[in-house]
């Protein structure tokens, strides 16, 4: 509970901070690292940036219960020279991962993402998107990889 406390205070005025004039706020529903697993982001939108605090669980199963967390990120489309606002770029802080610990409950696993997102009406208006991050965690285990498949819809 601590680490989830502290990634939302650091991060927290860094995803909120105002830009422009012309930033909105958003808010989706779907499943991947833009959603902390299976959940919702909020989050502040330009024509060519994306960025949002979300919630979400990663994992359920009838042994260990459900393991649930939070994220902020961020995502561009104006890192290289594309035609639209389509194609973008993020970075991701948050919940990765689960492990099962000896008291048959799992726990979740923090780390960092960087991944390809695709907005099907571009980043600055409504609509679906998918993509993938990589992801990189730190478990008790030792050092946790993955790969996290997305896909959802910003309102």
């Amino acid at each position: 509970m601590k680490k989830i406390k502290f990634i939302a205070y650091l991060l927290a005025p860094l995803v909120f901070s105002v830009n422009s004039v012309a930033d909105e706020f958003s808010f989706g529903v779907g499943a991947g690292s833009l959603y902390s697993g299976l959940g919702a982001n909020i989050a502040m939108r330009s024509d060519t940036d994306l960025k949002y605090l979300s919630a979400g669980c990663i994992s359920y199963s009838d042994r260990g219960g459900s393991t649930c967390g939070v994220g902020a990120g961020w995502v561009t489309t104006d890192l290289f020279d594309f035609q639209n606002s389509q194609h973008g770029l993020g970075a991701y802080v948050g919940v990765v991962g689960t492990e099962s610990t000896i008291f048959r409950k799992d726990e979740a696993i923090y780390g960092a993402g960087f991944g390809y997102h695709y907005f099907f009406n571009g980043i600055g208006f409504s609509g679906a998107n998918a993509g993938f991050s990589f992801v990189v965690g730190d478990a008790k285990s030792g050092t946790h990889t993955g790969l996290m498949a997305q896909i959802g819809y910003q309102f």
